[in-house]
C-alpha cells in the first residue's frame, strides 16, 4: 500500500508547527557535509511513546534503529535519560541539555474505540527549547512499523532537509540450499530487513529485478521455459504479465522515469545492443547499433540521457548518451572494467562495479565522468542500487567458497558500509522508491 492509500485509509496524518525558525540545531537548516573520519553523528534521544507501553516501544524501538543505521545520527543509550518522559508534550530540556541530547522525540500511542491506534510523535530542538516537527496518525495495530519508519522519514527531512528513505522496500533475489542446486526466489522486505514475503516460488530462475519509479510494480527476468522472458509484476494485487519473450536479452530491462516505458539489451549474432520497449503498445525502438556489446542500461532521472556499459573501446566502460541514442561519449577512464551502471535519483552520481586485478569495487562517478571514488572493495561486489533520495547504495558481496552472496549498504561517501539481514543468501537488491 501506498502512503496516500496508507493515510487514506485509516491513518490520517496531520502536522503541528512543522519548523521553528532560529533553530539552534545544526542540521536543521539542511546543511549536512559528511568527510569520512571527521564527521560525527547528531546525539539525539529517541524515547519511548507513552501510553500503550508496549507498541511505544516498538515504535520507538524502529525509529531509534533507522536513525542510527543511516549513520547521521547517534541515538542516546536510555539508560542515560535524566528524565523519564510522562507528558510528551512538556519536556524538561535542561535534562536533555544535560545529556548533549541535540534532538529529541517524545509521543503518545492512544488506543481507540473501534480498535485503532493514534499515533503523536514531536521532535524538539533541545538548545532552544522549541519544537520542529510533530505528526499525529491513526492506523490498524498491524502498520505500527509503518508508522515508525514515516516518523524516522519526518525526523531526517527536518534536521537534514533531504527526504528520509525509511518507508522503503527492496525487492532481491533470495537464495537457499547448496550451492550446486541453489534455489532462487524473488523476496521483498522493508528496507531494514523485516516483514519479508516471497513473490516467487522458486520453481524457475529469476534474476534482477527492478522497481517502476512511478508505482508498485517490479520489472525481472525469468528463465522458466527455455528462453527468458521479462514479467511485470504488481507488488499489491499480486498481478504478473509477460512483457516479452527476449531470446536474444543480455540484461534485465530497467523503467523509464516515467514507468511507462523499459530500456534493455538484447544480443544479435556476437553483439547487443540497447532498445526502448513502449509497455502500452509494447513496440521497441533500436537506440545503439555497433558491432559491440551494448548493455546495461540506465536513465537519468529526468530521462535526457542513458548510461550503459559497452565495450566499443576494448574493455567494458561506461557511456553516456541522448535518450534517443545519439551523443555516446565515453566517461569512465580507469584501469579497471567497468560494468553495472545507476544513475542516481538525484541525478549527480552513476555508480558502477568496476574489476581490477581480481577485486570488485563499488563506486561512483560525476555523469561526465570526473570524481570518481571507491566506496568499498572486496573479493566480489556487485549491482549497486540507489535509496529513493541518492544518499545510501546497496549491493551485493559473495565471498566465494561454499558461501554464498549477502546485502550490503554503504554511504556515497564510502561511510557507514553495513550488512543487511536476509533470511538466506541474497543477491540483485533494487531499492524501491519512497513509498507515497
Amino acid at each position: 500500500m501506498g502512503r496516500r492509500a496508507f493515510l487514506a485509509g485509516g491513518a490520517a496524518a496531520s502536522l503541528m508547527g512543522a519548523s521553528i525558525a532560529g533553530s539552534g540545531l545544526a542540521l536543521a537548516q539542511g546543511r549536512i557535509e559528511i568527510t569520512p573520519g571527521a564527521f560525527k553523528p547528531i546525539p539525539i534521544a529517541v524515547t519511548d511513546l507513552v501510553g500503550e507501553v508496549e507498541m511505544g516501544r516498538q515504535i520507538s524501538g524502529v525509529i531509534t534503529a533507522d536513525l542510527r543505521r543511516c549513520g547521521l545520527f547517534a541515538p542516546i543509550d536510555p539508560k542515560a535519560f535524566v528524565e523519564q518522559i510522562t507528558n510528551p508534550d512538556t519536556p524538561r530540556f535542561q535534562d536533555w541539555r544535560v545529556i548533549n541530547a541535540q534532538a529529541l522525540v517524545t509521543g503518545r500511542v492512544t488506543r481507540q474505540q473501534d480498535g485503532r491506534f493514534q499515533v503523536v510523535f514531536r521532535l524538539w530542538d533541545v538548545f532552544a527549547g522549541q519544537q520542529l516537527a510533530a505528526q499525529q496518525f491513526v492506523a490498524q495495530p498491524d502498520n505500527w512499523r509503518r508508522i515508525a519508519h514515516i516518523i524516522a522519514d519526518a525526523v531526517y527531512e527536518k534536521m537534514t532537509g533531504e527526504k528520509g528513505y525509511f518507508d522503503t522496500r527492496i525487492v532481491f533475489v533470495d537464495e537457499s540450499g547448496q550451492k550446486e542446486r541453489r534455489v532462487k526466489r524473488l523476496a521483498i522486505m522493508d528496507q531494514d530487513g523485516a516483514n519479508v514475503s516471497y513473490l516467487t516460488r522458486g520453481d524457475s530462475l529469476v534474476l534482477t529485478p527492478r522497481f517502476s519509479p512511478t508505482s508498485q510494480e517490479i520489472t525481472y527476468m525469468s528463465y522458466g521455459q527455455g528462453d527468458p522472458r521479462v514479467y511485470l509484476l504488481n507488488i499489491e494485487t499480486g498481478q504478473r504479465e509477460i512483457v516479452g519473450n527476449f531470446p536474444g536479452m543480455s540484461f534485465a530491462p530497467r523503467f523509464a522515469p516515467d514507468g511507462q516505458k523499459v530500456i534493455l539489451s538484447l544480443q544479435q549474432g556476437g553483439n547487443s545492443n540497447i532498445f526502448v520497449m513502449d509497455l502500452r503498445s509494447r513496440a521497441t525502438t533500436r537506440l545503439t547499433d555497433t558491432a559491440a556489446i551494448d548493455t546495461a542500461p540506465c536513465y537519468s532521472p529526468d530521462g535526457r540521457q542513458i548510461c550503459f556499459e559497452s565495450d566499443r573501446g576494448g574493455t567494458s566502460q561506461i557511456y553516456v548518451m541522448n535518450a534517443d541514442g545519439s551523443g555516446a561519449k565515453r566517461i569512465s577512464f580507469g584501469n579497471a572494467r567497468y560494468s553495472t551502471p545507476v544513475w542516481s535519483p538525484k541525478g549527480d552520481w552513476i555508480a558502477f562495479t568496476r574489476q581490477a586485478e581480481g577485486r570488485f569495487a563499488i563506486g561512483v562517478m560525476r555523469t561526465d565522468g570526473s570524481g570518481e571514488r571507491v566506496l568499498t572493495e572486496g573479493y566480489h561486489n556487485e549491482g549497486p542500487t540507489f535509496c529513493p533520495n541518492g544518499r545510501v547504495l546497496m549491493f551485493f558481496r559473495d565471498p566465494g567458497g561454499a558461501s554464498g552472496p549477502s546485502l550490503y549498504t554503504v554511504d556515497v561517501t564510502g561511510y557507514n558500509e553495513q550488512r543487511l539481514p536476509t533470511p538466506s543468501y541474497g543477491s540483485d537488491p533494487a531499492w524501491s522508491p519512497l513509498r507515497s
